[in-house]
């Protein structure tokens, strides 16, 4: 009988569902099934007041238990949606050029498999809740956290100076409290989602580094702050799109010191599978027809020479002619001021045929 998926699995799986999702209209994610009005913008400065985070929490399916841990946290709710929107355009963004695109048709039939793109959509999500986490706590839009806590830096002091730390430790900490974080279980499946989101959040951590201010008089350093600091979501993204390329197919093994299961990959360059592999099971499809996977690659754009020819699957590309507007002949007028001229250019479009 098949083992069930450790909770974390379950919903850091649900949560790679919305950021498949268009532009106008969302499902949350967390567990697939409430729309959103809107998938939000960047979020304001300031957490919701009275009683709209409890609409927004009861706008989402979560348990009992996280919907308390969400009522009680007036900035929570915001974050996860925040999360959402990282997730979608980074996954996008990377995936611009690929035969897959990070589309929102065929996500629920991609994500009950084992593929390497199953493997990102796990570790984008966690990566993209761990760092809105930690940017809500430092921004002040969450009330139970605050600054970083890293040595010799008062939280007073810090708000004084703006140099609040991203406080990545809370980050990580309250995600597997809210996830429900429990031991995973010796199903293979269930082994191969824990550590694609583990590499998620370890791609976070190693994007966190230390960011110093001198005051002083006329700009000496007689006095430092340090703050943590995380890198931008896109160099998360971009790390993450180069473990997808890197991702390796697994196994499982029993190791015979402990006799308890293990995922276990081909050696490569005498090393073993590293914990910031991302992992897959089944070799994915081409994506170049239209599939429960995907809506196929017919009619995307490409580049006549770099990817019309895989993008396209050898199908062929259709040309046209299309004109664009764009500002030329600029000039600098004293003192500050730039005046341009808006200027028409055809140039030549490729799109992929559909057979």
């Amino acid at each position: 009988m098949r083992s069930r998926l450790p909770r974390t699995a379950c919903l850091l799986r649900l949560v790679a569902l919305c950021i498949l999702l268009s532009n106008t209209a969302a499902y949350f994610g967390l567990t697939g099934r409430e729309p959103l009005v809107f998938l939000p913008g960047p979020f304001s400065n300031e957490p919701p007041t009275g009683k709209a985070h409890l609409k927004q929490c009861e706008q989402m399916t979560l348990t009992r238990r996280q919907k308390r841990l969400c009522r009680r946290e007036p900035g929570l709710a915001e974050t996860l949606r925040e999360s959402v929107r990282l997730s979608l355009l980074e996954c996008r963004y990377q995936f611009r050029n690929e035969r897959w695109n990070c589309s929102l048709d065929g996500r629920g039939s991609l994500l009950k498999r084992a593929f390497k793109e199953t493997a990102f959509l796990l570790a984008v999500s966690s990566a993209a809740l761990t760092h809105a986490l930690a940017k809500a706590c430092s921004s002040g839009r969450m009330e139970r956290c605050t600054c970083d806590d890293s040595p010799g830096i008062q939280h007073r002091e810090a708000w004084q100076w703006g140099v609040c730390g991203d406080n990545l430790k809370y980050s990580t900490k309250f995600l597997k409290k809210f996830l429900g974080h429990k031991k995973v279980s010796k199903d293979l499946r269930a082994q191969i989602d824990a550590h694609n989101i583990n590499v998620g959040i370890r791609a976070v951590k190693s994007g966190l580094k230390t960011t110093c201010k001198c005051h002083g008089v006329s700009g000496s350093c007689a006095v430092r702050t340090c703050w943590k600091q995380l890198s931008p979501f896109h160099d998360t993204g971009r790390l993450l799109k180069y473990r997808y390329d890197t991702a390796v197919r697994v196994l499982s093994v029993t190791n015979e010191a402990t006799g308890e299961t293990e995922l276990a990959g081909p050696r490569r360059h005498g090393q073993s599978l590293r914990t910031t592999d991302l992992v897959f099971l089944e070799d994915s499809p081409s994506f170049c027809r239209p599939s429960r996977y995907s809506p196929g690659t017919g009619g995307r754009s490409c580049a006549k020479d770099t990817s019309c020819q895989s993008l396209c699957c050898g199908r062929g590309y259709n040309t046209a002619m299309r004109l664009t507007s764009l500002s030329c002949h600029c000039q600098v007028r004293w003192c500050c001021h730039v005046e341009c001229q808006t200027c028409v250019r055809e140039e030549e479009v490729y799109t992929c045929k559909n057979a």
